[in-house]
Protein backbone atom coordinates (compact mmCIF):
# COMPACT_ATOMS: atom_id res chain seq x y z
CA UNK A 1 0.00 0.00 0.00
CA UNK A 2 1.40 3.36 -0.54
CA UNK A 3 2.17 6.00 2.24
CA UNK A 4 0.37 8.77 1.06
CA UNK A 5 -3.15 8.66 -0.76
CA UNK A 6 -3.06 12.63 -2.93
CA UNK A 7 -6.52 13.33 -4.21
CA UNK A 8 -6.98 16.26 -6.70
CA UNK A 9 -10.75 17.02 -7.61
CA UNK A 10 -10.64 17.74 -11.70
CA UNK A 11 -13.00 20.21 -13.34
CA UNK A 12 -12.82 22.10 -15.90
CA UNK A 13 -9.05 22.81 -15.80
CA UNK A 14 -7.41 21.71 -18.88
CA UNK A 15 -5.41 24.75 -19.05
CA UNK A 16 -3.48 24.05 -15.42
CA UNK A 17 -4.49 20.11 -14.89
CA UNK A 18 -0.83 19.43 -16.53
CA UNK A 19 1.41 21.49 -14.45
CA UNK A 20 -0.62 20.33 -11.03
CA UNK A 21 -0.19 16.69 -12.32
CA UNK A 22 2.88 17.08 -13.99
CA UNK A 23 4.33 18.97 -10.25
CA UNK A 24 2.65 16.01 -8.00
CA UNK A 25 4.69 12.87 -10.07
CA UNK A 26 7.68 14.54 -10.28
CA UNK A 27 8.03 15.05 -6.20
CA UNK A 28 11.33 13.55 -4.79
CA UNK A 29 8.86 11.30 -2.11
CA UNK A 30 7.65 8.57 -4.43
CA UNK A 31 5.45 6.07 -2.06
CA UNK A 32 1.97 7.60 -3.24
CA UNK A 33 -1.14 7.21 -5.28
CA UNK A 34 -2.49 10.00 -6.73
CA UNK A 35 -5.74 10.01 -7.28
CA UNK A 36 -7.79 12.49 -9.85
CA UNK A 37 -11.30 12.57 -9.66
CA UNK A 38 -13.01 13.82 -13.19
CA UNK A 39 -16.00 15.87 -11.35
CA UNK A 40 -18.38 15.57 -14.40
CA UNK A 41 -15.77 18.14 -16.80
CA UNK A 42 -16.40 18.74 -20.40
CA UNK A 43 -13.47 20.16 -21.47
CA UNK A 44 -10.65 17.40 -22.15
CA UNK A 45 -9.68 17.53 -18.04
CA UNK A 46 -11.24 13.66 -18.16
CA UNK A 47 -8.93 12.46 -21.29
CA UNK A 48 -6.35 13.90 -19.78
CA UNK A 49 -5.93 11.86 -16.48
CA UNK A 50 -7.19 8.64 -18.47
CA UNK A 51 -3.38 9.69 -20.39
CA UNK A 52 -1.66 9.97 -16.97
CA UNK A 53 -2.82 6.80 -15.79
CA UNK A 54 -1.59 5.22 -18.70
CA UNK A 55 1.59 6.48 -18.30
CA UNK A 56 2.19 6.18 -14.50
CA UNK A 57 0.62 3.48 -12.22
CA UNK A 58 0.43 5.91 -9.17
CA UNK A 59 -2.34 7.28 -10.71
CA UNK A 60 -5.84 6.07 -10.28
CA UNK A 61 -9.01 7.78 -12.12
CA UNK A 62 -12.04 8.39 -11.13
CA UNK A 63 -15.37 9.45 -13.53
CA UNK A 64 -18.43 11.22 -11.26
CA UNK A 65 -21.32 12.90 -12.40
CA UNK A 66 -20.55 17.06 -10.99
CA UNK A 67 -20.83 16.98 -7.42
CA UNK A 68 -18.71 20.19 -6.20
CA UNK A 69 -15.77 20.46 -4.76
CA UNK A 70 -16.49 18.68 -1.56
CA UNK A 71 -18.07 15.68 -3.04
CA UNK A 72 -14.90 15.07 -5.55
CA UNK A 73 -12.80 15.30 -2.26
CA UNK A 74 -15.10 12.74 -0.82
CA UNK A 75 -14.73 10.21 -3.51
CA UNK A 76 -11.04 10.27 -3.38
CA UNK A 77 -11.04 9.78 0.62
CA UNK A 78 -13.40 6.78 0.03
CA UNK A 79 -11.19 4.73 -2.00
CA UNK A 80 -7.48 6.40 -0.61
CA UNK A 81 -5.39 3.30 0.68
CA UNK A 82 -2.50 5.63 1.87
CA UNK A 83 -1.51 6.43 5.61
CA UNK A 84 -1.97 9.32 5.44
CA UNK A 85 -3.93 12.00 2.95
CA UNK A 86 -2.78 15.18 0.87
CA UNK A 87 -4.85 17.08 -1.26
CA UNK A 88 -3.90 19.05 -4.51
CA UNK A 89 -6.74 21.31 -6.33
CA UNK A 90 -6.52 21.27 -10.15
CA UNK A 91 -5.46 24.64 -10.94
CA UNK A 92 -2.37 24.74 -8.31
CA UNK A 93 1.08 23.56 -8.06
CA UNK A 94 3.39 22.28 -5.51
CA UNK A 95 7.09 22.66 -4.83
CA UNK A 96 8.88 19.31 -5.74
CA UNK A 97 10.16 18.70 -2.24
CA UNK A 98 6.70 19.52 -0.65
CA UNK A 99 5.55 16.15 -0.01
CA UNK A 100 9.15 15.05 1.37
CA UNK A 101 9.02 17.51 3.94
CA UNK A 102 5.64 16.81 5.36
CA UNK A 103 5.63 13.20 5.67
CA UNK A 104 9.21 13.77 6.98
CA UNK A 105 7.69 15.94 9.61
CA UNK A 106 4.69 13.65 10.39
CA UNK A 107 7.13 10.54 10.86
CA UNK A 108 9.46 11.73 12.96
CA UNK A 109 7.00 13.64 15.30
CA UNK A 110 4.18 10.87 15.04
CA UNK A 111 1.87 13.85 14.69
CA UNK A 112 -1.89 13.65 13.22
CA UNK A 113 -1.13 16.65 11.07
CA UNK A 114 1.81 18.28 9.58
CA UNK A 115 1.43 21.47 7.54
CA UNK A 116 3.49 23.85 5.37
CA UNK A 117 2.84 27.34 3.98
CA UNK A 118 1.62 28.43 1.12
CA UNK A 119 2.77 31.04 -2.14
CA UNK A 120 -0.33 33.22 -3.30
CA UNK A 121 -0.03 33.79 -6.86
CA UNK A 122 -1.64 36.23 -8.94
CA UNK A 123 -1.34 36.17 -12.92
CA UNK A 124 1.78 39.10 -13.56
CA UNK A 125 2.96 39.00 -9.57
CA UNK A 126 5.96 37.79 -8.06
CA UNK A 127 4.78 35.29 -5.01
CA UNK A 128 5.68 36.77 -1.56
CA UNK A 129 8.12 35.30 0.54
CA UNK A 130 6.60 34.80 4.07
CA UNK A 131 8.91 34.59 7.15
CA UNK A 132 8.99 30.82 8.13
CA UNK A 133 8.59 29.11 11.69
CA UNK A 134 9.09 25.34 12.19
CA UNK A 135 7.08 24.25 15.39
CA UNK A 136 5.31 20.86 17.09
CA UNK A 137 1.90 22.10 18.79
CA UNK A 138 -0.75 20.73 20.77
CA UNK A 139 -4.20 20.61 19.22
CA UNK A 140 -4.59 24.17 21.29
CA UNK A 141 -1.63 25.88 20.16
CA UNK A 142 -2.67 24.93 16.79
CA UNK A 143 -6.39 25.98 16.70
CA UNK A 144 -4.81 29.34 17.73
CA UNK A 145 -2.35 29.88 14.89
CA UNK A 146 -4.09 28.20 11.97
CA UNK A 147 -7.49 30.54 13.11
CA UNK A 148 -5.08 33.81 13.07
CA UNK A 149 -4.26 32.77 9.98
CA UNK A 150 -0.89 35.12 9.57
CA UNK A 151 1.56 31.85 9.44
CA UNK A 152 -0.70 28.84 8.18
CA UNK A 153 -4.22 28.73 6.62
CA UNK A 154 -7.07 26.90 7.29
CA UNK A 155 -6.70 25.16 3.39
CA UNK A 156 -7.23 21.64 3.36
CA UNK A 157 -4.31 21.82 0.34
CA UNK A 158 -1.13 22.25 2.43
CA UNK A 159 -1.26 19.64 4.84
CA UNK A 160 -0.70 15.75 5.18
CA UNK A 161 -3.36 13.97 7.48
CA UNK A 162 -3.06 11.11 9.16
CA UNK A 163 -5.81 8.52 7.16
CA UNK A 164 -8.05 7.82 10.14
CA UNK A 165 -8.66 11.62 10.45
CA UNK A 166 -11.29 10.98 8.10
CA UNK A 167 -12.85 7.87 9.24
CA UNK A 168 -15.96 9.20 9.49
CA UNK A 169 -15.31 12.85 8.69
CA UNK A 170 -16.23 13.92 5.20
CA UNK A 171 -16.37 17.23 3.40
CA UNK A 172 -19.66 19.07 3.27
CA UNK A 173 -21.79 19.05 0.05
CA UNK A 174 -22.81 21.98 -1.48
CA UNK A 175 -21.08 24.52 0.46
CA UNK A 176 -18.05 26.96 -0.29
CA UNK A 177 -15.05 27.53 1.77
CA UNK A 178 -15.28 23.71 2.81
CA UNK A 179 -12.28 23.71 4.42
CA UNK A 180 -13.43 26.44 6.95
CA UNK A 181 -16.61 24.33 8.26
CA UNK A 182 -14.10 20.99 8.68
CA UNK A 183 -10.80 22.39 10.18
CA UNK A 184 -12.30 22.08 13.72
CA UNK A 185 -13.70 18.82 13.08
CA UNK A 186 -9.41 17.83 11.85
CA UNK A 187 -8.19 19.23 14.77
CA UNK A 188 -10.45 18.38 17.27
CA UNK A 189 -8.85 14.51 16.34
CA UNK A 190 -5.35 15.74 16.63
CA UNK A 191 -3.12 15.40 19.63
CA UNK A 192 0.40 16.55 17.67
CA UNK A 193 0.45 18.88 14.89
CA UNK A 194 3.94 20.18 13.18
CA UNK A 195 3.93 23.42 11.41
CA UNK A 196 6.63 24.12 8.94
CA UNK A 197 5.57 27.20 7.22
CA UNK A 198 8.25 27.08 4.45
CA UNK A 199 6.44 27.78 1.13
CA UNK A 200 5.90 24.55 -0.84
CA UNK A 201 2.52 24.90 -2.06
CA UNK A 202 1.70 27.56 -4.75
CA UNK A 203 -2.39 28.76 -4.58
CA UNK A 204 -2.84 30.08 -8.07
CA UNK A 205 -5.56 33.01 -7.97
CA UNK A 206 -7.25 32.35 -11.23
CA UNK A 207 -10.12 34.57 -12.87
CA UNK A 208 -13.23 32.49 -12.40
CA UNK A 209 -11.93 30.70 -9.33
CA UNK A 210 -13.27 30.89 -5.61
CA UNK A 211 -11.15 33.92 -4.36
CA UNK A 212 -11.80 36.12 -8.45
CA UNK A 213 -15.27 35.42 -9.33
CA UNK A 214 -18.05 37.55 -9.11
CA UNK A 215 -20.19 37.68 -6.15
CA UNK A 216 -22.35 34.77 -5.24
CA UNK A 217 -24.68 34.61 -2.36
CA UNK A 218 -22.68 31.26 -1.30
CA UNK A 219 -20.07 33.60 -0.36
CA UNK A 220 -22.33 34.01 2.92
CA UNK A 221 -21.20 30.34 3.92
CA UNK A 222 -17.47 31.96 4.88
CA UNK A 223 -19.40 34.04 7.36
CA UNK A 224 -21.49 31.17 8.40
CA UNK A 225 -18.59 28.37 8.89
CA UNK A 226 -16.65 31.08 11.21
CA UNK A 227 -19.58 31.85 13.06
CA UNK A 228 -20.36 28.03 14.51
CA UNK A 229 -16.14 27.48 14.84
CA UNK A 230 -16.65 30.90 17.10
CA UNK A 231 -19.38 29.20 18.92
CA UNK A 232 -17.59 25.43 19.27
CA UNK A 233 -14.36 26.87 20.08
CA UNK A 234 -15.67 28.88 23.04
CA UNK A 235 -16.52 26.08 24.55
CA UNK A 236 -13.55 23.90 24.17
CA UNK A 237 -10.99 26.56 24.70
CA UNK A 238 -12.70 29.42 26.27
CA UNK A 239 -9.06 30.93 26.78
CA UNK A 240 -9.15 31.18 23.26
CA UNK A 241 -12.71 33.26 22.56
CA UNK A 242 -10.61 36.51 21.06
CA UNK A 243 -9.15 33.93 18.84
CA UNK A 244 -12.65 33.02 17.50
CA UNK A 245 -14.33 36.42 17.25
CA UNK A 246 -11.20 37.79 15.58
CA UNK A 247 -11.82 35.35 12.68
CA UNK A 248 -15.08 36.20 12.61
CA UNK A 249 -14.46 39.65 11.82
CA UNK A 250 -12.06 38.60 9.11
CA UNK A 251 -14.53 36.33 7.53
CA UNK A 252 -16.90 39.86 7.73
CA UNK A 253 -14.36 41.72 5.92
CA UNK A 254 -13.58 38.76 3.41
CA UNK A 255 -17.12 38.92 2.25
CA UNK A 256 -17.96 42.50 2.66
CA UNK A 257 -14.38 43.14 0.11
CA UNK A 258 -16.23 40.57 -2.32
CA UNK A 259 -19.67 42.52 -2.10
CA UNK A 260 -17.91 45.32 -2.93
CA UNK A 261 -15.56 44.24 -5.51
CA UNK A 262 -18.31 42.46 -7.15
CA UNK A 263 -20.56 45.94 -6.94
CA UNK A 264 -23.06 44.05 -5.16
CA UNK A 265 -23.29 45.58 -1.52
CA UNK A 266 -26.65 47.06 -2.04
CA UNK A 267 -27.98 43.93 -3.75
CA UNK A 268 -28.24 42.06 -0.62
CA UNK A 269 -29.47 43.45 2.69
CA UNK A 270 -26.88 40.60 4.50
CA UNK A 271 -24.01 43.62 3.96
CA UNK A 272 -25.91 45.77 6.45
CA UNK A 273 -25.39 42.88 8.85
CA UNK A 274 -21.80 43.21 8.01
CA UNK A 275 -21.41 46.56 8.17
CA UNK A 276 -23.38 46.80 11.57
CA UNK A 277 -21.11 43.68 13.12
CA UNK A 278 -17.62 45.41 11.80
CA UNK A 279 -18.66 48.45 13.72
CA UNK A 280 -19.86 47.15 16.98
CA UNK A 281 -16.45 44.94 16.96
CA UNK A 282 -14.86 48.80 16.14
CA UNK A 283 -12.27 49.19 18.94
CA UNK A 284 -11.67 44.87 19.06
CA UNK A 285 -10.66 45.19 15.78
CA UNK A 286 -8.19 48.37 15.91
CA UNK A 287 -6.45 47.22 18.79
CA UNK A 288 -5.85 43.37 17.59
CA UNK A 289 -2.43 42.85 16.37
CA UNK A 290 -3.47 40.33 14.21
CA UNK A 291 -4.89 42.80 11.69
CA UNK A 292 -2.73 44.80 9.90
CA UNK A 293 -2.58 48.65 9.45
CA UNK A 294 -4.35 48.45 6.00
CA UNK A 295 -7.13 46.71 7.46
CA UNK A 296 -7.76 49.29 10.22
CA UNK A 297 -7.58 51.75 8.08
CA UNK A 298 -10.33 50.29 6.31
CA UNK A 299 -11.73 49.39 9.50
CA UNK A 300 -11.78 53.82 10.47
CA UNK A 301 -12.95 54.22 6.96
CA UNK A 302 -16.38 52.04 7.00
CA UNK A 303 -17.64 53.97 10.67
CA UNK A 304 -17.49 56.65 8.29
CA UNK A 305 -19.45 54.57 5.31
CA UNK A 306 -19.52 51.76 2.82
CA UNK A 307 -18.98 54.34 0.29
CA UNK A 308 -15.33 55.47 1.44
CA UNK A 309 -14.47 51.36 2.19
CA UNK A 310 -14.61 50.85 -1.14
CA UNK A 311 -11.93 53.04 -1.90
CA UNK A 312 -9.07 50.60 -0.65
CA UNK A 313 -11.02 47.50 -1.85
CA UNK A 314 -10.76 48.76 -5.44
CA UNK A 315 -7.35 49.96 -5.37
CA UNK A 316 -6.18 46.39 -4.04
CA UNK A 317 -8.51 44.91 -6.82
CA UNK A 318 -6.55 46.45 -9.32
CA UNK A 319 -3.14 45.85 -7.54
CA UNK A 320 -4.18 42.12 -7.94
CA UNK A 321 -5.72 42.25 -11.42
Amino acid sequence: MPKISIIVPVYQVEKYLAKCVDSILDQTFTDFELILVDDGSTDRGPAMCDQYAKRDERVKVIHKKNGGLSDARNAGIDIAQGDYLGFVDSDDYIAADMYDLLYHDITKEQADLAICGIYDVYEGHEPKQKDTIRDVMNQQQAIKVIFEGNIVSVHAVNKLYRRAIFKKLRYPIGKYHEDSFVILDILEQCQKIVIDSQQKYFYYHREGSINTERFSPSQFDFIEAWQKNDTRLAKMYPQLADVGRQRVCFANFMVLDKLVRGHAEHDYSETKTIVHYLRSNFWFIMKNPIFTKQRKVSMILLTLSLRLYRVPVMIQKKHNS
